[in-house]
């Protein structure tokens, strides 16, 4: 095992995935000679060149859009769209086109096509450039929602998602590319719909997404010396949903609580706690509880800032309310 940063391991997976399929290209905005908006695509094109690493115009609908036409015909390509707010410039494309394609060709057009961006706030970069916007992509049948919390599951699960043949949206947390982890040395894939148990207890089930997956694992070691035992769980994936791990874990917890930087008000917070309402009910002991932001934009001033990105203590806050209820 080797340790690389989060932004290594997607920029590994890209690189691995296109020197194994020449169908697989890169296209975005400055992906090229610059390396994108965060350094996800460096060196890429001095290896693979114009041909394979495309730079585009400032048009998100133009850059899926053109995405969407080459995985129909026979391409495999990895678009990236520069900040995840921007995805509502490209909704059309992304939503009412590209997710629907294959159900209306009857499952004989394949979408091979993945939508590369990032979420998430803790950088500053105010409103329009750090909104948390997964629950919008969950709620459109067609697309599948990969959110990875850390290196190893960043680079598996990109290579799983180039090589569906159905439309992904690739979801990476801004502040992650900097967190460094785990990383075999051997080729791997992390398949979708399965989640992963990140500590385990018998106190309380926590279910966290992307970057709060790592809080909360600080959040069950500080409650383990008080002797609770939170079992964290990370979805990896929104879509599809790996509910019967979380409704074991409830079964056996009794008491559940969700966390996850998306604006609590119609959020995924909601939809994992209806899933195990309905596969765990009778085990509950406590209402389910969640640690989501508020329903505000995101401020620029740090210190506001820290407020709403769901820090540790809220998500402390939330499990102890569910143990004293």
């Amino acid at each position: 095992m080797r340790r690389i940063l989060y932004v290594e391991a997607v920029r590994e997976a890209l690189r691995e995935e296109m020197r194994r399929d020449p169908s697989v290209f890169v296209m975005g905005e400055d992906v090229g000679a610059f390396g994108g908006i965060f350094k996800v695509t460096e060196g890429l094109w001095q290896e693979f060149g114009d041909e394979r690493v495309r730079d585009t115009p400032i048009s998100e609908s133009a850059i899926v859009g053109a995405g969407l036409g080459a995985a129909l015909t026979g391409m495999r390509p990895v678009v990236e769209i520069m900040f995840g707010d921007f995805l509502m410039t490209a909704a059309d494309q992304i939503f009412n086109q590209t997710a629907k394609m294959r159900y209306m060709f009857g499952g004989k057009a394949r979408v091979p096509l993945v939508i590369r961006t990032n979420i998430g706030a803790g950088r500053s970069s105010a409103a329009q450039h750090s909104q948390s916007i997964h629950a919008w992509a969950m709620h459109i049948p067609g697309i599948k929602v990969v959110l990875p919390s850390n290196p190893y599951d960043a680079k598996g699960l990109m290579k799983t998602a180039i090589r569906d043949d159905n439309p992904v949206l690739f979801l990476e947390h801004k502040f992650l590319y900097r967190v460094e982890g785990e990383i075999p040395e051997e080729d791997y894939a992390v398949p979708f719909g399965k989640a992963a148990i990140k500590t385990e207890g018998d106190d309380v089930t926590v279910v966290a997404t992307s970057r709060l997956v790592g809080r909360s694992v600080e959040v069950a070691s500080e409650l383990a010396k008080e002797g609770v035992g939170v079992e964290v769980i990370d979805p990896r994936t929104l879509v599809p949903y790996d509910r019967e791990t979380v409704a074991n874990s409830v079964r056996k917890t009794g008491r559940l609580v969700i966390a996850d930087e998306g604006c609590e008000t119609g959020g995924v917070g909601g939809e994992i706690a209806f899933k195990a309402m309905e596969d765990a009910f009778y085990s509950l002991k406590a209402p389910i509880r969640r640690a989501c932001a508020p329903d505000v934009p995101v401020p620029f001033s740090p210190a506001l800032e820290e407020l709403v990105v769901v820090p540790e203590v809220q998500i402390m806050q939330a499990i102890r309310d569910t143990l004293c209820d």
